[in-house]
């Protein structure tokens, strides 16, 4: 078998990193990557296999093919000592809902290694930092979806972990609930210096909080790149007109540029100044009302609803 080459100060490493159920289901095909320490952001559609990557670097499930490492540890081989090393934060519910916060955090403390009294100090200072502090003797079964998830994060920080792998952090909250579950994650990543991975379908999500970005659709890697250089190293042009849509689309096109459609305009690419030009050409030759022709940087969101073209296909990348 392979030895996985460790990469000085990776967080997560894998390579061709490969898992099906049974001969129909492919959940990860020849995922190769390595994530950097700081805040990264995993995305994919559901099914895009982010749960499964996250299960596997937990030494939860042994993959088909290939080899996975956190922290400098074999995930098929170290599993036990990457958990007592990582937080991990589930997607669904699956809190007992009679015991109270403090029971269930200074348990799971507990059971990561920690000494009673440690895990009580450490169960008290976790509540705190999510906001559940004068709620932590309340059942569980009677906190508020918004309670539950932030339960969740503070029993991920019980252990003292080097890594959180949060996997759907938001879900079912409402707008208010996201955020501040966004700028609670932001804030440990900031503060603690803990190293977070999260998992989200939500790009916009990803934007927020993330320095990093790694995105996966049908277990395959699309892309992995620093936040920043994905959204500034694309510079675009929102083009938008009052009618004749389709035609300044076709035109544009059969001038060599790559129009994309979005919201009520198209994004192009801009190389230089004889993108404007052709554009103010295009435009002016069909006699089309000009609303707007606005230079903006990329989001993330735009990237992946536009067309896949947009997206560079790589079979191996680094996130640093």
């Amino acid at each position: 078998m392979r030895t996985l080459e460790p990469v000085a100060g990776a967080v997560i490493e894998a390579d061709a990193l490969t898992m099906r159920y049974g001969s129909t289901v492919t959940a990860l095909d020849q995922l190769t990557v390595t994530v950097q320490p700081g805040v990264t952001g995993l995305v994919g559609a559901n099914g895009a296999g982010k749960s499964t990557l996250i299960k596997i670097l937990l030494g939860l499930l042994r993959p088909t093919a290939g080899r996975a490492a956190v922290l400098g540890l074999d995930c098929a081989a170290d599993g036990f000592e990457i958990r007592t090393m990582t937080g991990y934060m589930p997607e669904h519910d699956c809190l007992p809902p009679d015991v109270t916060a403090t029971e269930l955090v200074t348990h799971l403390g507990r059971m990561s290694g920690l000494p009673a009294t440690a895990a009580r100090e450490r169960a008290a200072d976790s509540l705190r930092h999510v906001g559940l502090y004068e709620e932590r003797y309340r059942q569980i079964g009677t906190y508020s979806t918004g309670m539950k998830q932030r339960v969740k994060l503070a029993q991920a920080l019980a252990g003292d972990p080097r890594l959180l792998l949060l996997d759907e952090p938001t879900n079912g909250l409402d707008p208010a609930g996201r955020n501040q579950m966004l700028e609670l994650i932001a804030r440990i990543g900031a503060e603690f210096g803990i190293s977070i991975m999260v998992a989200s379908h939500l790009l916009g999500e990803i934007e927020q909080i993330c320095d990093h970005l790694v995105a996966i659709d049908g277990g395959r890697l699309l892309r992995a790149d620093s936040v920043s250089s994905i959204t500034q190293a694309s510079q675009v042009l929102f083009v938008e007109v009052d009618e004749g849509l389709p035609e300044l689309m076709a035109e544009l096109t059969r001038r060599g540029l790559k129009p994309v459609g979005y919201q009520r305009g198209l994004l192009v690419e801009v190389d230089d100044q004889k993108t404007y030009d052709l554009i103010r050409d295009a435009v002016a030759d069909l006699g089309l009302p000009l609303t707007r022709m606005v230079r903006r940087r990329h989001r993330i969101e735009e990237l992946f609803r536009a067309d896949p073209a947009m997206i560079e296909m790589t079979g191996a990348a680094s996130v640093r």
